[in-house]
């Protein structure tokens, strides 16, 4: 089952048509949270990070649209599938209503909420190989726009099949400067002697909840210096660590980038960190 707008429905159900502007325009914006025994972790982020993108996007918030009521909404969706004790997946989906084509009819705003079982119930590493490359047949714009969690997603679809192509686990997108910007499914991290970068908004990475959390730990922790600044792809290599945030996966540590083999400590010693902050939002 299915969240729309408030009613429960049959994930089998036709529910959009061809004139959904997300469909047609990509004009819709999503916030995708991991949930743990019914709670949301990082939510007051999430929402806030929601409305803001969509004033940029100039989209009409409903006045329902409080933390409260979305909150509602997702146990809502989570008891009706029987995931309300489980670790889940949640996906709320926001886009302007039909109608129009680049100008938009009307600025309102409709909602599709879904929810699906997750394994592991808090934040661990795999120990697995993850190798990834560069990707530079097109690039991320270096704005705003790239800040947002849209559904703009061309770039990342297209090196995704690279990588897949290409037996890599992931790559790292560059923006038109050549500066590395962010993973496929994340914001990226390079742990160099006893500072820890990663790139700032400005060069176009996804302005990630786990990054901004991440940020706050880092911040507080007396072994290593936080540097927003931009990363070279030669950097990379002389890099001691890098890894890779997501809300869904937590740290994805980088074990392999073209000759260079690379540790996993800090990011394990930032994982319980990462957990505690979890256990506490």
């Amino acid at each position: 089952m299915i969240n729309f707008n408030g009613n429960l429905i049959s994930s089998k159900e036709k529910f959009l048509n061809h004139e959904n502007r997300g469909f047609k325009y990509g004009d819709a914006l999503f916030e995708t949270v991991r949930i743990s025994n019914g709670k949301l972790l990082f939510w007051e982020d999430h929402y806030f990070r929601l409305m803001s993108s969509m004033r940029i996007l100039r989209m009409e918030i409903p006045m329902e649209f409080t933390m409260e009521f979305l909150e509602a909404e997702f146990i809502k969706t989570l008891e009706v599938n029987k995931l309300l004790g489980s670790t889940a997946r949640g996906r709320l989906s926001v886009f302007r209503n039909d109608g129009g084509r680049y100008t938009p009819k009307t600025n309102e705003c409709s909602f599709v909420l879904e929810v699906e079982e997750l394994e592991v119930p808090f934040y661990t590493i795999d120990d697995t190989s993850y190798e990834i490359e560069l990707y530079k047949d097109f690039y991320v714009n270096a704005d705003m726009l790239s800040n947002l969690k849209s559904t703009n997603k061309l770039i990342h679809i297209v090196s995704s099949v690279y990588a897949k192509e290409n037996g890599y686990q992931n790559c790292l997108l560059l923006n038109g400067a050549k500066q590395v910007v962010e993973a496929i499914n994340g914001n990226v991290f390079l742990v160099s002697g006893k500072k820890i970068k990663t790139p700032p908004l400005k060069d176009g990475c996804l302005d990630g909840i786990l990054r901004k959390k991440l940020t706050e730990i880092i911040s507080k922790w007396d072994d290593f210096d936080l540097e927003e600044v931009s990363i070279s792809p030669f950097e990379l290599q002389k890099a001691d660590e890098l890894f890779i945030t997501n809300t869904i996966i937590g740290i994805q540590p980088i074990t392999k980038y073209r000759k260079k083999q690379f540790e996993t400590t800090v990011a394990r010693s930032l994982l319980g960190r990462l957990n505690a902050s979890a256990r506490l939002s």
